[in-house]
């Protein structure tokens, strides 16, 4: 065990963030935090950091462990080039190497002491220097630069002049050299492109440390993790396994737990019934089981109610105007700036209807093109044309606009004033705004909250063509489930850039890859489009090797069919007759049993005004006597065998 949470809680006043968080991280294991954003995953980070302190629970590291941290948002500042920043995390091999040089200049003017004295200082030098692995450290600061989308005109860039973006992928890449044994990485595919998240993700799998990643990115996840730390209102659950069998382990876990509560509440209101009818019999014996039997039950333990599943709406949306078949046709489009080339010879059709994922590096020009789409940005060449009836909705992740003075409500009210009150909540309920959540103002939206509410407005407006720039960016998972199903269940026409790739698996029915030579078509997923690229490159594999001497082809012989697998359903179907069977009969038993404790207790109450009656005849009323005794016995018998009935 490398890394130990037991029972951490935070809390910010009466806000309660963590309550109880309990997990262990083995050496060179990978792990991920889930949770729907707010729900704490980076106060968590902050504490195993040592940037905030926990207000109760322990955490422990292994006592060598070195710990690095990955935050979402990075200031580095300085002259420094990029190229600089990273080798600083090597400035002990820099110096050793320049102390080696030092010595082989000194070698010639020194007598043969001080010669044999710099010899023993170099060997050992040397030898430090080459098991630390100094003769490689430049090709690992290229590798990593490369892998995180650096070109290697950007290495001389200084830290002042970077993006936020690049300063975090500078930073990653510097955490990633450095090797600390226990890396905590928030959102570390922020600001990366598909294939800089594909390095990434080879990296992390080939990492000799530990691995504690928060992300959104499930694709990500399912490829890099073992495991998934869920932490969902305040506690933490451990699941084995990546994303994907963490949603249908949940799943399941959920319905258990439902199982569980149920038979638990179903149990303690046999017991009260048991105990009811037992009081109800009004004898001491009875009355004392009763008694015994309450005792019990009071200290039955509870199931706690499970938290319910995340209620997911689901909203058919329909654009109020249906364009023509053809959408939008773009021929011979390219766009350079200066000697900076982005794209030519661009050609694409999109018809009604069509799903499009538009993928491609950073840099390619993605959202040059859709600016182009948009005429806030004229082709060098070519040429594009909308087709009949298509109105363009534009959604723009850093250019929301949105009414800070407004709430959620009326910021949807009074760009739809024709819409009702309970069409405006059914419309918010499918973008996760629920109850009062929908008097929110705009202004204390989070990122994630306020792209929600720009996606719900074009999506209820008169557009039936959706041009999305990254529209999962800043949505947690359960978000991005959200629009995933409201872009599935649209009527018109959606062509968005992503990187996410579990997103363009979920919803893409064509992916366009924008190259620097124009564009290739894939007609299906993301899944559909690696498929693809793995054929291609295997063909072009081929055609470049020398062709071996093929031998004439022979057909394969037949295989046999298989037997078709017996049908269960009759056999299923006579084991349900069977339980149904079995719990008619113990029903029945009960009722008879029941039947003869009233029937008796007639009699006995029928026994007792006899011997009322005849109390001047000693005889008689004796006899009634002990006929009444035999039937309480009985009864007793009854009753334990009714107790019996009910336990089975």
């Amino acid at each position: 065990m490398i890394l130990s949470c037991k029972n951490i809680e935070k809390a910010y006043g009466i806000d309660v963030i963590l309550r109880n968080i309990t997990f262990t991280l083995e050496e060179k294991e990978k792990a991920a935090i889930v949770g729907v954003n707010g729900a704490g995953k980076t106060t968590l980070f902050r504490i195993l950091c040592g940037e905030i302190s926990a207000d109760g629970g322990d955490f422990s590291k292994r006592k060598d462990a070195t710990l690095g941290y990955l935050a979402q948002n990075i200031n580095l500042s300085g002259n420094r080039t990029i190229y600089a920043e990273l080798e600083s995390v090597f400035a002990d091999l820099i110096a050793a190497e320049a102390r080696l040089r030092e010595i082989e200049n000194e070698m010639g003017s020194l007598s043969a002491e001080e010669l044999t004295v710099r010899m023993a200082e170099y060997d050992a030098l040397q030898t430090k220097f080459e098991e630390r692995g100094g003769y490689g450290y430049q090709s690992r600061i290229k590798g990593v630069l490369n892998g995180l989308g650096f070109t290697e005109e950007e290495y001389a860039k200084e830290l002042s002049v970077l993006s936020g973006g690049q300063k975090t992928r500078v930073y990653l890449a510097k955490l990633l050299l450095t090797a600390p044994d226990i890396l905590l990485l928030d959102e570390p595919t922020n600001h990366l492109d598909i294939a800089a998240i594909e390095w990434l993700e080879d990296f992390l799998r080939g990492y000799s440390g530990t691995v504690l990643i928060i992300s959104h990115d499930r694709y990500f996840l399912d490829r890099t993790v073992s495991k998934i730390i869920e932490i969902e209102h305040g506690k933490s659950t451990v699941f084995q396994g990546n994303y994907t069998s963490y949603t249908e382990r949940k799943e399941i876990h959920r319905q258990i737990a439902q199982k569980a509560y149920e038979a638990n509440q179903k149990e303690i209101a046999r017991q009260e019934e048991v105990i009811r009818t037992l009081r109800s019999f009004n004898r001491e014996k009875s009355i004392k089981r009763a008694e015994s039997r309450q005792k019990a039950l009071d200290k039955m333990e509870r199931v706690e109610r499970p938290d319910a599943a995340p209620e997911k709406m689901r909203l058919h949306l329909s654009p109020q105007v249906m364009s023509g078949y053809d959408v939008l046709h773009g021929e011979g489009l390219s766009k350079s700036y200066g000697e900076r080339h982005l794209f030519s010879n661009l050609e694409f059709d999109i018809k009604r209807g069509e799903k499009v994922a538009l993928i491609g590096p950073n840099g390619v020009g993605k959202s040059t093109l859709f600016k182009i789409l948009l005429k806030e940005v004229e082709p060098d060449r070519g040429s594009f044309r909308f087709g009949i009836n298509v109105h363009v909705g534009y959604y723009d992740q850093e250019q929301q606009k949105l009414d800070e003075d407004k709430t959620i409500f009326q910021e949807i009210a009074d760009t739809y004033p024709n819409l009702t009150s309970g069409q405006i909540r059914n419309v918010l309920a499918a973008f996760v705004f629920t109850g009062d959540d929908v008097f929110k103002s705009i202004s204390s939206l989070s990122g994630g909250e306020r792209g929600r509410v720009a996606l719900a407005k074009i999506m209820l407006s008169n557009s039936n063509l959706l041009m999305l720039d990254e529209p999962t960016n800043h949505l947690d998972m359960f978000s991005k489930e959200v629009l995933e199903d409201a872009i599935n269940c649209y009527d018109g026409t959606v062509f968005y850039i992503s990187h996410d790739r579990y997103f363009i698996n979920r919803t893409a029915e064509k992916i366009l890859e924008l190259t620097p030579d124009g564009a290739q078509v894939y007609l299906g997923n993301y899944d559909y489009y690696l498929e693809k690229k793995a054929e291609q490159a295997a063909l072009a594999a081929q055609a470049a090797a020398p062709l071996p001497f093929e031998k004439p082809s022979q057909k394969p012989k037949a295989q046999p069919k298989a037997a078709a697998p017996i049908s269960d359903t009759k056999a299923d179907w006579l084991k349900q007759k069977e339980i149904q069977a079995a719990e008619r009969k113990k029903a029945a038993k009960i009722a008879k049993i029941e039947k003869e404790i009233e029937e008796i207790e007639q009699t006995i109450a029928q026994k007792d005004e006899e011997m009322a009656a005849s109390s001047a005849d000693y005889a008689k009323a004796q006899t009634l006597f002990e006929e009444k005794q035999a039937l309480e016995e009985k009864l007793e018998g009854l009753m334990e065998a009714w107790e019996l009935a009910q336990e089975e």
